[in-house]
């Protein structure tokens, strides 16, 4: 979908290190905009598809880093200035794909910055939920502490500087009313329905598929599975994988990174899948959905956007084993429609990801809306404003640096 021929977009996003949810955002986007370069801090192309390699990407100072993948968390502090750095002034729109930092882009008045939201920051906003898994020590949770204050600092700065916001779902919407006080638009994020098909064949076991981080509560699955000794297959990596290793039981089978074809097989023979954590949105289960597969999941985050207690999922609500556990043993005994769940989650198929993009994107290029509207998304508490210094006031419904 090509639109907005005249104009010269930029598309900016955090990190291409690895692929997730939020580059396949970053993909849809840069089939709305083809000739669109990406700005990005860094980027390892042996981590990401082949095709990534055709793109007119740019880099910051920290594509410079050493082992980038393993490193360029530690360079956080660094991030602000990185992006910063860039100079998007020849640009009539910035899209921003934006967890981290890309946000913090500066443009001109005369460029209108679009900023697609997956989460404000959760290691500086939500440092508690986020890090209560992670192995440090109180020295390094203390010595954290000034540069998560710093960074806080300069995301409220930072979200200044976007003139409009889209939403990953509600609950980022909510993160970011209270923690910028800027309102925003929920656009669903895409999910790619039709690489998934409907099984004839349902096995007996569950799945999940998705990055092996603490946040993410992973072990209540693995736990709830274990004592039920329903098999569970777990696809995915990461830091946290050999600690769910240790309390997994044998029911519980790791199969790391598989192929795309492997995983649409995967996802249309299982059971259900388990979201056990609150995701921003979470994309594997509505992939689950397009196969016409249930979700078991828990009542918060991303879920509230995605499913529908009992036409797609059941959820449990209360983060625990033991909530986990009833929401199997209900499962176990409850028939879903496969047609049912696999319309539910064509609505949120990257063509339509796409047309509500271009019409938000149009909106806010042309200014479509009323000025009243427009007040309504920029922070009205003076107080708020005041105590960040060197923020200009904002006219004609903007502010900009």
């Amino acid at each position: 979908m090509v639109f907005f021929d005249h104009m010269k977009v930029a598309i900016v996003h955090d990190f291409l290190m690895q692929m997730g949810g939020a580059e396949k955002v970053v993909e849809a986007f840069h089939e709305m905009f083809p000739s669109a370069p990406i700005y990005t801090s860094a980027y390892d192309a042996s981590a990401m598809p082949a095709h990534y390699r055709s793109w007119d990407i740019h880099t910051t100072f920290l594509q410079r880093l050493p082992l980038k993948r393993r490193t360029h968390r530690a360079a956080l502090l660094l991030y602000p200035t990185a992006f910063e750095s860039f100079d998007l002034s020849s640009y009539d729109l910035v899209l921003s794909s934006s967890a981290w930092f890309a946000k913090g882009v500066i443009t001109q008045p005369h460029t209108t910055h679009v900023c697609y939201t997956h989460t404000p920051m959760r290691f500086a906003w939500m440092p508690t939920s986020y890090m209560q898994e992670e192995r440090l020590t109180m020295l390094a949770r203390s010595a954290l502490g000034p540069g998560l204050h710093y960074l806080r600092t300069w995301d409220v700065q930072a979200s200044l500087r976007v003139d409009r916001y889209s939403a990953y779902s509600n609950t980022v919407a909510d993160r970011i009313r209270t923690f910028s006080r800027r309102q925003s638009e929920v656009i669903h994020p895409p999910v790619d329905t039709k690489k998934f098909k409907v099984s004839e064949t349902v096995e007996d076991y569950y799945i999940m598929v998705t990055r092996l981080a603490p946040y993410k509560r992973l072990e209540l699955a693995v736990e709830a599975c274990t004592k039920l000794n329903l098999p569970l297959k777990i696809v995915g990596s990461g830091r946290y994988g050999q600690a769910l290793q240790k309390i997994a039981g044998p029911s519980i089978e790791f199969l790391g990174k598989v192929s795309d074809e492997d995983l649409v097989g995967l996802m249309a023979r299982a059971k259900a899948y388990i979201m056990p954590g609150i995701e921003d949105f979470g994309i594997a289960p509505v992939e689950a959905n397009a196969c016409g597969r249930p979700v078991v999941a828990f009542a918060g985050g991303g879920a509230l956007d995605s499913q529908i207690e009992g036409k797609t999922a059941i959820f449990f609500r209360e983060p625990n084993v033991d909530s986990l556990i009833e929401a199997l043993k209900k499962m176990e005994v409850t028939e879903f429609d496969p047609s049912i769940i696999r319309h539910h989650a064509e609505k949120f198929d990257t063509e339509n990801f796409k047309y509500k993009m271009q019409d938000y994107i149009n909106r806010a290029y042309n200014n479509y809306l009323p000025h009243e509207e427009i007040d309504a998304l920029m922070p009205q508490d003076s107080s708020y404003l005041n105590h960040i210094s060197g923020i200009p006031a904002k006219k004609n419904g903007y502010a900009k640096f």
